[in-house]
């Protein structure tokens, strides 16, 4: 695994990741989903779905504290500005300190190079929001939010997932 292989896959993720529509059922439905997962694997994670106008979704599930939720908003808050998944983004940045350069202007307090943010894309509207997971290492979190969102819109997930760490 290289950091560009997964780039190019995660590329591939986002292109083939959209929704005909998106409303507060399938956020629920999507919310749902991962919910159940986590609690079938005790996983301790915070789930949040939102479109940028408001949250559809949230959940904090055992073994999750504060900082995750504080994880999910920062997340939140790349995925809007770069218009790609946190981890994706996280990787094309690759700094040693996990910060985004001071070149960008974007405050650590309130932006994260971390993965688990992913956006919810639209065929015809583009971004509308995105699906963010925090809790697990990055590269779980983001496994976790596009294996949920391919079992939802029942796409290839063997196909599209990361390759093996």
């Amino acid at each position: 695994m290289s950091i560009e292989t997964d780039i190019a896959r995660i590329c591939e993720q986002e292109a083939a990741i959209v929704f005909p529509r998106f409303d507060e059922d399938e956020a629920f439905r999507l919310g749902i989903w991962l919910r159940e997962r986590a609690l079938r694997e005790a996983l301790p994670i915070v789930i949040d779905i939102r479109t940028w106008d408001r949250a559809l979704f949230f959940a904090a599930l055992p073994g999750s504290t504060d900082a995750n939720a504080d994880w999910v908003r920062r997340k939140v808050a790349t995925v809007r500005r770069m218009g790609r998944s946190s981890y994706r983004v996280a990787l094309e940045q690759n700094t040693a300190d996990g910060l985004f350069p001071a070149r960008h202007g974007l405050d650590p307090k309130d932006y994260v190079l971390a993965g688990g943010g992913f956006p919810i894309r639209l065929a015809d509207a583009g971004i509308i929001g995105c699906v963010t997971v925090s809790g697990l290492p990055q590269r779980q979190d983001h496994a976790l939010v596009v294996e949920a969102l391919c079992a939802r819109l029942g796409l290839d997930h063997a196909r599209l997932a990361l390759p093996a760490a």
